[in-house]
C-alpha cells in the first residue's frame, strides 16, 4: 500500500466516521466503496470490517445509556442464525454481486411504513432484523439501510435509535471478521499498521458526529438519512452494472 493510499485511506476513514456518527449509516458504505477499490472483495469487507468496529464501538460508548440491550440480544439472535446458513452453504462474494446489491438496498428506506411496518422493539421483528441485516452484512459487507427499516419506523427518539444500532453493528461487524478471516492473510504487516492507525481516526469522526447529531432535529435526521444513502446507492447501481457489461 503506498504512502499516499494510506494517507488517503486515514481521511476517508475520519470522514465516513462522522457521517455514520450523524446518521448511524452511510459512512460505512462509502468506506467499502472505497476499500472495494484497492483491496481483494473478502478482504476489503474485513477490513471495513475491523475499521467499523472501532467506529460503531466508540459511538456505542458515546450513547451507551441509550442502547436496549433487549432488542440487541434478539438481533444477535437472527446474525447466529444467518451466519450459520452462510457458512454451510461457503457463501464467497464476487464484485459486482456486491455492487448491485448494495446499489438496489436504498429501494427499502423509501417503502411507506404502511407497507413494510417493521419494528426492532417487538421481539420477532427484532430477530428478522438479524437475519436479513446480519446476513447481509455478512454477505455484501454492508446492510445499513436494511438495518434501518426495522428503526426508522419505531417510536424511538433518534438517540437511542443510534445507539442500539451502533451496539448492533459492532457485533455485525464482528462477525464479518470472523467470517472473512481467510480472506485478510495476503495482508501485509505494513496495511495491518495502516488499519491499526486507523483507529484513532475512527474514533475522532464518531465524536464529531456525536456532536452533530445533538445538533439535529428528528424530523431532519429521517429526512437526510434517506436521501444521503440513496445518493450512495446509485453510485454503487451504476458501478455493478459497469462491471457487468
Amino acid at each position: 500500500m503506498a504512502i499516499w493510499v494510506g494517507a488517503a485511506l486515514l481521511v476517508s476513514v475520519f470522514l465516513t466516521s462522522t457521517l455514520s456518527g450523524v446518521f448511524g449509516m452511510a459512512g460505512g458504505l462509502v468506506l467499502l466503496g472505497i476499500l472495494l477499490a484497492i483491496l481483494p472483495v473478502g478482504t476489503a469487507i474485513a477490513v471495513q470490517g475491523a475499521i467499523q468496529i472501532v467506529a460503531n464501538g466508540s459511538r456505542a460508548v458515546l450513547s451507551r445509556a441509550f442502547i436496549d440491550w433487549a432488542i440487541l440480544g434478539y438481533i444477535c439472535l437472527g446474525l447466529l442464525l444467518a451466519g450459520i446458513v452462510l457458512f454451510i452453504v461457503r457463501y464467497t462474494p464476487d464484485l459486482a454481486t456486491v455492487c448491485i446489491t448494495i446499489g438496489l438496498l436504498p429501494i427499502l428506506v423509501w417503502i411507506p411504513k404502511g407497507w413494510l411496518a417493521l419494528d426492532a422493539s417487538k421481539p420477532h421483528h427484532a430477530i428478522l432484523c438479524g437475519i436479513l441485516g446480519g446476513g447481509l452484512n455478512l454477505a455484501v459487507g454492508v446492510s445499513g439501510p436494511t438495518v434501518d427499516i426495522f428503526f426508522i419506523r419505531t417510536q424511538m427518539d433518534r438517540r437511542k435509535i443510534i445507539a442500539t444500532k451502533a451496539a448492533t453493528q459492532v457485533v455485525s461487524h464482528a462477525a464479518k471478521v470472523v467470517f472473512y478471516w481467510n480472506a485478510t492473510m495476503v495482508l501485509t504487516p505494513l496495511e495491518w499498521g495502516a488499519i491499526a492507525l486507523a483507529a484513532p481516526f475512527a474514533i475522532a469522526g464518531t465524536s464529531a458526529g456525536h456532536w452533530i447529531l445533538q445538533r439535529l432535529t428528528d424530523a431532519n435526521f429521517r429526512a437526510w438519512t434517506r436521501w444521503i444513502v440513496t445518493a450512495i446507492g446509485i453510485f454503487y447501481l451504476a458501478r455493478g452494472i459497469f462491471l457487468l457489461i
